[in-house]
């Protein structure tokens, strides 16, 4: 049963891995070739995301479980706001800063589980984040600047996005949802949130604009771009769900590298000495965390053997 967990768990964080890689990189040549806006895009991964699961329960891949909104209002609220700040953040700070920030929610998500959730974590967990966080520094040193909206922003963003992650993963348990049960019902809610917030941070028409005439191309490829966003979000509400929101933090670092990588086989983007430290830090780090989580995982499985 548990070997077959830890294949289901490979198995999610595989899928995420790809559907995250590619969606950065298809997104980066919807704003670089289109200019197609980024919140309004975001809130076409939901609707589609919506969609295919509205598909799923069509196919009987999933019978949905009636929630009462108020349940999970926050919950979609807090990825509203999570989208905005984090977009805020980008736009008032270096991509320096921002990934800076970044960095900081698994710090961020130990603290309020710790404070609220009575989640302990041990100092070799606590440790790991050291060489992930100097990873993080050494990639962004060349481009980290400070300025106070910026700080603000990217702050809120933080505490935003950790609140995000620690309730995708605290509502599962909760309202003893499934990653699909939840996600149908907060998806046409967060879209419905976003909805009313894309006309005050981007324009509706004129250049750049959603209701501008848009290629078929475009189109396409925003659709494109829909569908493997279905994939991530499923995915990271199935790896936050069936193992914690720090795992998959730990993860995301570990993309992050893998992105960095990525942009400099395929569009030759500038990797210098300091970057390819930082991402051996890093790497280094979520290796370290990988090996002192199965191994206390481990030493669980074996007291609860030793019971009479």
């Amino acid at each position: 049963m548990a070997s077959r967990l830890r294949e289901r768990v490979a198995c999610g964080l595989l899928v995420n891995l790809l559907s995250s890689i590619c969606i950065v990189f298809i997104n980066k040549w919807i704003y670089v070739h289109h200019g197609f806006p980024n919140m309004t895009l975001t809130l076409v991964h939901f609707v589609v995301t919506w969609l295919g699961l509205f598909l799923c329960r069509q196919m009987d891949v999933f019978a949905p479980k009636r929630l009462p909104a108020s349940s999970i209002a926050l919950l979609a609220l807090s990825f509203c706001g999570f989208v905005v700040l984090t977009n805020l953040s980008l736009q008032n700070n270096t991509i320096g800063t921002y990934q800076l920030a970044k960095a900081m929610t698994t710090p961020a998500i130990i603290l309020i589980q710790t404070l609220y959730y009575n989640k302990t974590f041990s100092n070799k967990i606590k440790i790991t984040l050291v060489p992930i966080t100097l990873g993080v520094v050494l990639n962004s040193c060349y481009d980290v600047k400070f300025n106070l909206l910026g700080i603000i922003f990217a702050t809120l963003g933080v505490l935003v996005t950790s609140l995000y992650q620690v309730w995708v993963g605290a509502k599962q348990h909760e309202l003893q949802v499934n990653s699909m049960q939840l996600l149908y019902y907060q998806a046409p809610m967060s879209s419905a949130f976003l909805l009313t917030l894309v006309p005050f941070f981007e324009p509706l028409t004129g250049e750049g604009g959603i209701f501008s005439p848009w290629s078929p191309q475009a189109l396409v490829m925003v659709f494109l771009s829909g569908v493997i966003a279905f994939l991530v979000n499923l995915s990271i509400y199935w790896i936050i769900g069936n193992t914690s929101p720090v795992t998959y933090n730990m993860f995301g670092h570990f993309k992050f590298c893998i992105t960095l990588l990525g942009g400099y086989v395929l569009f030759h983007d500038p990797l210098s000495l300091h970057q390819g430290l930082g991402i051996l830090c890093t790497l280094t780090g979520i290796l370290a965390y990988t090996h002192f989580k199965l191994a206390e995982q481990g030493e669980g499985k074996s007291r609860l053997a030793q019971r009479p």
